[in-house]
Formats: C-alpha cells, structure tokens, sequence
C-alpha cells in the first residue's frame, strides 16, 4: 500500500530547517492542510490549501476524498505529541499514511532544562481545561506543558498560586528555535509577566508550601476534599467502592445517584490518561445543587470531563453509551427495575458495585445476588471519640455492599 497522506512537522525555523524529503514533499503536493502560520509558509505553492477548521469532522472527510491526490499537513514539531497526527490515525491506516516529525516542544524543552524527558509529564492546554493541571500538582514532580496561548503561563502561575504550589519554578520557553527564540524563568508566586508569544511552552518543577493540600491518585481522599451537604460515600467506603469497581483507562462509568460526585471523581482520577481523558465516568444526579457541587469538586480535583447529567436516573440511562463499571449509590428500595435495566446494559465483564444502608435497600440485594450472583459484604467502620473525659468508639451506619462481574 502507497502512502498518499504525508504529516510534516514543521519547526519555528519554518521550511528551511526541513530535511530534503520533507521539502520534496511538500513542493509537489497537490493539496496542502494547514494552521494560517503553516500556509504562510506556502503561499507560493500552486497547491489547493485548506486551514484547519475546528471541530476536525469536515476536514477529516476533506482529506478522505482526497485520497486519490498527494496531500501534505503541515504540523508543528511533533505531530504525534497531541498533534494532528494522533487525531488523522483515529480516521486513516498507518499504510496511508507517512509521517515526517520535527523535534517537538517536549523534546526542546528538555534539551534547554536537561531535564531526562523520560521523568516529565508532558501535558497539553491547548483546547483543554486549565483545571486539568490540579491533578498533577504533586511536590517534586516536573511538567512540560504546551500552551494555549499567550496568557496561558499567567493563568497557570495563578492556578499554582491558589493550590498552595505559589513557589513552584516555571520556566517559559517562547518560540524555541526560531531566532526570536526568549526565555523567562521566575517562581508562580513572582510571575508578572501577563502575557507573552502565543507559541510557548511552559516548564514546572512543583514545590509544596505551607498551605498546600496534596492529594494522592490511589481512592479513599478525605471527605473534606469535596464540597457536599452529606450526601456523601464516606472516605474509607468510597476507597473499598472504587476498588470493586476496578478502573481502567478507555473505560466508562455510570454513578447513578451521585450526590457531590466523590465516587466518579475517585474512580476517573485512577483510570484517567495524563490529559484527563481515556476514560469516561457519568454521574447522574436529580437535585440540581449537588450537580453543581459535582462539577465544582470535578474541577478542584483535576478531572472537568466528568460528565453531569442533571436528572433522574431511570430516565437519563436510555440516553447513555453503556457502561463498563456501574455504581448505584442510592434509588435502589425505590426502584425495582433498576438492576434488571443495568445488567442488560453492563458490557461483559463489567463490574456492577451497589452501596445501601436501609433494610429495603438490603432486601433489593439480596435478591440481586440470588439473581445473579456476586458477593455481598458489610462495611462497618467505627472513629474514636471523646466520651465524657475519656475516648471510646462510634460507630458509624453500617454499609452493604453488593459486587458482581458480568459474564
């Protein structure tokens, strides 16, 4: 199979710091894809040119009909480092295409740091989410982050600054290979600057001060992490929940009855990829102000895709993509159709979790694991407490919990 679609990347010294082949290609292109800055470059090409429209979907199908032409896309450094060549191998096989990669912004970040590129996270904020960065902010850790624009280092500066992480060392890179290539090193807490070049990358060594809250990516956060009105699975309950419901990357989750969203959270912080993406977790809540709690815990704690459907749960399921892991935190005693529903739904091999504190809630999973089987267990926990000048035990209500693996 003859490649047709070549991906070039393209460095801040443009066209001449192109390999040969890489020029050759581009000067016998029929048709030419690109951002303004690549096909400026080009201008002088006879080519057909098409700049970049987002969403991609209409310039996916342009470069399909293509197909029988030679079609050049011009990219910026890496194409497969949260470029557009990692979103044309979701549409195109690897045998059509060609891909041609200049050094990316990772790679020259490191290089002028001499930071070991295998020991950075390497992050994009291009189109995403500053609140992506809360999940990564642990002492110690370096991160390489491609910018969305020029005000994105002061908005980063800030967010490290509300996280406690103000002495951090950021390092702006702007324009790097390029002759107008500058660099500003400063702390988060002393950064002023409120804006700079649109292409920069951004360099953070995180550093902890005193008033930091540092939170682990294995379950079981404290319950003070979110914001609720107690309707809450109770930390060391959630973690035995998160757990049973095993996640994984590239999976989805429904949260059926998710109060403030601790549980979707949890489980979208251990299954998710670096950009917070990879998995998907929906929570589905009727009372509409802990849909707003669900989304302001989803922020604060670094996973704003979690997706919140305000409404009730019977209804809201018949619009969802089924689920690999489904928990049902609460609607059980009222609803006795709702396991049937999810089981039919449950993908093979997905894990159904179900958390009651009632007796009618316990009689609906009893007959649950008579119907398909699993593992019932009782989660009792007690927390020390004063007792007059002394300290004893207080039991909180206990918990069962219903497990079960879809063949």
């Amino acid at each position: 199979m003859t490649a047709w679609l070549n991906v070039v990347g393209v460095g801040a010294d443009g066209l001449s710091g192109l390999p040969a082949a890489s020029r050759a290609l581009i000067e016998t292109a029929e048709l030419i894809v690109g951002g303004d800055r690549h096909l400026a470059m080009v201008e002088n090409s006879a080519a057909h040119k098409i700049t970049w429209e987002f969403p991609l979907d209409g310039l996916v199908q342009e470069i399909t009909a293509a197909r029988s032409r030679r079609v050049v896309v011009l990219a910026t450094g890496d194409p497969m480092a949260f470029g557009i060549g990692s979103t044309l191998a979701r549409h195109f096989a690897p045998g059509d295409m060609t891909i041609l990669p200049a050094p990316g912004a990772f790679s020259l970040a490191a290089a002028r740091l001499a930071w070991p590129l295998h020991g950075c996270t390497c992050l994009t904020l291009h189109g995403r989410p500053l609140e992506l960065l809360n999940y990564h902010l642990h002492p110690g850790r370096r991160l390489l982050i491609l910018s969305h624009d020029g005000t994105t280092p002061a908005s980063i500066a800030g967010r490290l600054r509300d996280a406690g992480f103000g002495p951090s060392r950021m390092t702006v890179l702007e324009a790097m290979g390029s002759d107008d290539e500058k660099r500003h090193d400063s702390t988060a807490d002393d950064w002023t600057m409120p804006t700079v070049q649109d292409l920069n990358t951004v360099a953070v060594e995180c550093i902890a001060g005193p008033d930091a809250r540092i939170f682990a990516h294995v379950p079981g956060l404290p319950d003070d992490a979110f914001v609720h009105d107690g309707q809450l699975t109770k930390q060391i309950v959630r973690a035995a929940t998160v757990a049973a419901l095993a996640p994984l990357p590239g999976q989805t989750l429904w949260d059926l009855g998710a109060g403030c969203g601790a549980v979707a959270i949890e489980w979208l912080r251990a299954a998710q990829d670096i950009q917070g993406q990879g998995a998907t977790a929906i929570a589905v809540e009727r009372d509409a102000e802990r849909c707003a709690m669900a989304a302001q815990n989803a922020a604060r704690l670094g996973t704003p895709f979690l997706d919140i459907v305000h409404g009730d749960t019977t209804h809201a399921m018949s619009g969802l993509a089924d689920p690999d892991s489904v928990f049902i935190g609460g609607g059980l005693s009222g609803d006795d159709n709702l396991i049937e529903t999810v089981w039919q739904r449950l993908r093979p091999g997905g894990h159904l979790v179900a958390n009651v504190v009632t007796l009618e809630g316990e009689r609906a999973l009893l007959d649950a694991h008579g119907n398909y089987g699993g593992e019932l267990a009782r989660i009792a926990i007690s927390h020390a407490a004063p007792v007059g000048g002394l300290t004893g035990w207080r039991p909180a209500m206990p918990v069962t919990q219903w497990r079960v693996v879809k063949p």
